[in-house]
């Protein structure tokens, strides 16, 4: 069987994107890179558009939908979202080519199947117009993606509790947010539960909702100004390894960069 496999195209608030699939076919989890760059970064994977079903949407912000439009209706990638994520890129000033024949919906709590990857849509709390989660089912393993959430509602906890793998918020270093340059308004907003994941909210949900069949976390979303890939790594690492779940041998954690694609994972 074609084993699971993931990779990181681009992570935080200068743009968004994730492939997973095997390898010969898959789907995106947001688009808010160019599409030369999701191109070649598909290219350097052996595909391009015409073997991705799909590019599912979790909100209508620009670091997430900027080659949407490029993407549904010049290569004619399906774009699954809700119904109000799809008013949302409508309405959108990043968006210039507007969706019609690529549109397609995917409600919250709802699943859509392509090519034996079950993609299932969960709510997540976040100040968009509408903002949702996917776990993606693959040959018995779910993959979960979190991202900016404000806090871990109920639905969002069930889905990244019961993931193999999760692509999960660290945004912010509480102190490097209160003693940075954000306007006070955009310090409440970030830490607001429609805001964003803190290091230590992250560690602390995973620390207390870890179980066994967890493998892999991948830290995502992190603050070019309120956080450093050290930071975020070390300070989930220390809620893990306080409940005696050691890094590295119980479950592998990373953290996603900005702008160059990860390694290839390929999952067992």
């Amino acid at each position: 069987m074609d084993r699971l496999r993931f990779q990181s195209f681009a992570s935080g608030s200068s743009g968004n994107c994730y492939f997973i699939g095997n390898a010969s076919r898959g789907i995106l989890i947001d688009a808010g890179i160019g599409v030369r760059t999701i191109r070649r970064n598909l290219r350097a994977l052996g595909l391009d558009f015409h073997h991705i079903w799909g590019v599912f949407v979790t909100h209508d912000h620009a670091d997430h939908i900027r080659a949407i439009g490029s993407l549904g209706e010049i290569h004619h990638v399906p774009v699954y979202t809700t119904r109000r994520v799809h008013e949302g890129i409508d309405r959108s000033y990043c968006v210039t080519e507007k969706l019609s024949t690529s549109r397609r919906y995917i409600e919250k709590f709802e699943t859509v199947e392509v090519g034996g990857f079950v993609i299932r849509s969960f709510p997540v709390t976040h100040d968009a117009t509408d903002s949702v989660g996917y776990t993606v089912e693959y040959q018995g393993k779910r993959f979960t993606f979190a991202t900016d959430l404000g806090h871990v509602c109920a639905s969002a906890a069930e889905e990244l509790r019961q993931a193999n793998y999760m692509v999960f918020e660290a945004n912010y270093d509480m102190q490097m947010l209160q003693s940075g340059r954000y306007p006070a308004d955009l310090k409440r907003r970030v830490k607001s539960d429609s805001g964003h994941l803190s290091n230590d909210q992250a560690g602390e949900f995973l620390a207390e909702n870890y179980a066994n069949h967890l493998e892999y976390v991948f830290l995502c979303h992190l603050s070019k100004e309120n956080n450093r890939p050290e930071v975020a790594y070390t300070t989930v690492k220390s809620y893990l390894e306080k409940k005696n779940i050691k890094v590295g041998s119980d479950l592998k954690l990373y953290t996603l960069d900005r702008f160059s694609p990860t390694e290839l994972f390929i999952f067992d």
